[in-house]
């Protein structure tokens, strides 16, 4: 059996190695900001097209390529001011692109930073562009969670419609209590995302994906002051499963989801170069990752956490492979209970699920989320040094699931007109 499993390893690797094609979609570079606690951070009062600026620049100065070249930008954002249009061309401008390049935002809720590769991705297969950004931002300190809009007096007749409006923090409670996701375990999973955000930002691991954002700050006495942002603020290492467990329920009297395993709101940008590998190769240019799958679903809006145990295997069988092919599964923590309900009904091995931390740790701006996992996940394989596999997935409000399957294609010959950390 074990003979078998190594020529199996060895076949899948030939095959991966054969798969290559002038047509793939590729990753080039992604950078992000860090990620500031919502209302009480540093980028509290920093605009999003600010954010979003600085990542947008960072990613093509880093690789030395002019916006000119870009295709297109799409820009994921959930709470969106002036309905997202103004925002984003108004970052493009800031970050000095010329007016001859487009940009428009998309708004998947908490996938929409990965639907926004999914959407220049779809451009590239169907050979409108050559290259194009990625990216994701989201202010969680200037805009509120919480006004649905206007909503037909219909929906509440309608059993699923009015699930739509369930609370996020409601429906981990759901999940917790149909799939006898235990309080203890949830706050055993949020002190080991704590620990390995800790462990990551101590060894310096995300200073090479980081870009350092300058921002003008007023204490408490009201004095101004200007101070550069350069590590995510969520982090608490001194976190203790005896803390966790003092915490009280936050959505409901006698529920289990609290404050400390549930996600931060947060503030952060994140962007990445995204392109066909022949027009990526024709301008020098690297090979982070190769996007291999990509796969949304729907599942039941009053258990929306479930989502990428049903994204997840679509996009690997898309993929052709297995959940033992994976090296590293960045999920998203929107809640504990979601993602060990996930990881359990996958059989994920607990050590391949966000090796660096996560939501709960790290925290979730909404529409930066998934562009901020993409750039995580590439550079923790490309640190592992060898060809490897990666997963991003993360619920989404409403009752949806999204996952991409990503292939690190192994150490390249270091090109040094491009790409600095």
């Amino acid at each position: 059996m074990h003979r078998i499993k190594i020529i199996s390893g060895h076949l899948s690797e030939c095959r991966s190695a054969a798969s290559s094609s002038p047509e793939d979609v590729v990753v080039v570079h992604g950078r992000r900001t860090a990620i500031g606690k919502a209302k009480r951070g540093a980028f509290k009062a920093t605009t999003p097209d600010e954010l979003l600026s600085a990542v947008m620049t960072a990613v093509l100065t880093d690789v030395g390529l002019s916006p000119d070249k870009l295709g297109d930008v799409c820009v994921g954002n959930v709470l969106q001011p002036g309905a997202g249009a103004l925002m984003a061309r108004v970052a493009h401008f800031l970050s000095g692109f010329p007016e001859t390049v487009p940009t428009y935002t998309v708004n998947r809720q908490c996938s929409s930073g990965l639907q926004a590769l999914f959407n220049i991705a779809g451009a590239i297969r169907s050979r409108s562009i050559d290259l194009g950004l990625a990216c994701g931002v989201e202010s969680m300190s200037l805009r509120e969670v919480g006004d649905p809009g206007d909503l037909s007096s219909r929906m509440t007749a309608v059993d699923k419609a009015r699930d739509c409006i369930i609370p996020m923090g409601i429906t981990s409670e759901n999940v917790a209590e149909r799939f006898g996701v235990s309080r203890v375990k949830q706050d055993a999973f949020a002190l080991i995302s704590q620990q390995k955000a800790a462990r990551a930002q101590s060894a310096g691991l995300f200073r090479q994906e980081i870009v350092p954002v300058a921002v003008r700050c007023v204490d408490e006495q009201g004095n101004e002051r200007e101070a550069v942002v350069r590590e995510d603020e969520g982090i608490r290492a001194g976190t203790t499963l005896a803390g966790l467990s003092k915490l009280r329920p936050a959505f409901k009297p006698d529920g289990s989801a609290t404050a400390g395993n549930s996600s931060q709101l947060s503030d952060a940008a994140a962007a990445m170069l995204v392109g066909r590998r022949s027009a990526v190769e024709a301008l020098g240019l690297p090979v982070l990752g190769v996007l291999r799958a990509s796969a949304v679903v729907g599942v039941p809006p009053d258990v929306m956490g479930i989502g990428p145990a049903f994204a997840i295997p679509a996009a690997l069988q898309q993929a052709g492979l297995t959940v033992d092919d994976i090296d590293v599964f960045e999920i998203n923590e929107a809640f504990a209970s979601q993602v060990v309900y996930c990881v359990e009904k996958l059989g994920i091995p607990l050590e391949k699920v966000n090796p660096n931390g996560g939501a709960i740790a790290l925290g979730h701006p909404l529409g930066c989320t998934g562009v901020r996992q993409v750039v995580t996940l590439l550079n923790e394989l490309r640190r592992r040094g060898r060809r490897a596999y990666g997963v991003v997935s993360m619920c989404v409000g409403t009752g949806m699931g999204a996952a991409a399957v990503f292939e690190y294609p192994g150490p390249q010959e270091p090109n040094q007109d491009h790409v600095t950390d």
